[in-house]
């Protein structure tokens, strides 16, 4: 049972600390010149909190943990890049559907940016869990 906390932890780290880099200098004018109208001043913490902690979650029991016992890392890689793909276009084509003046450009980014935050986060859970089972 540690090795799913020792995955989460290490998932859920990677994940915000590349969310930072990416939304606080990288792609912040991106997102200000495409949705500014529609960005609040400060996020919201807690809410963002529990994002970081629900998605970690749903990238350990569905990308990582079923590759837990496996050497086979390209599965994993890939299943957390599907899993990110899925989960950001679920939220950026729905936006586009439903709000207007969403912008098609940063639904493609943020799809691109979701795939690959995945991929990485998922990858750095599994480490953590092989690092774990093989101590």
């Amino acid at each position: 049972m540690l090795n799913y906390v020792i995955a989460y932890i290490a998932t859920a780290s990677v994940m915000v600390l590349l969310d930072i880099l990416w939304l606080g200098f990288i792609a912040k004018p991106l997102y200000q010149d495409g949705i500014g109208h529609l960005m609040a001043e400060r996020p919201n913490i807690g809410v963002a909190i529990a994002f970081y902690l629900i998605y970690a979650a749903g990238l350990v029991i569905f990308t990582i943990a079923p590759h837990g016992v496996t050497n086979e890392w390209s599965k994993t890689i890939a299943f957390g890049a599907l899993f990110g793909f899925f989960c950001y276009a679920t939220y950026d084509l729905s936006n586009l559907a439903t709000l207007r003046n969403w912008p098609w450009s940063l639904t493609l980014i943020d799809m691109a940016w979701g795939t690959a935050i995945s991929a990485l986060s998922a990858a750095a859970g599994k480490a953590a869990w092989d690092w774990y089972v093989s101590a």
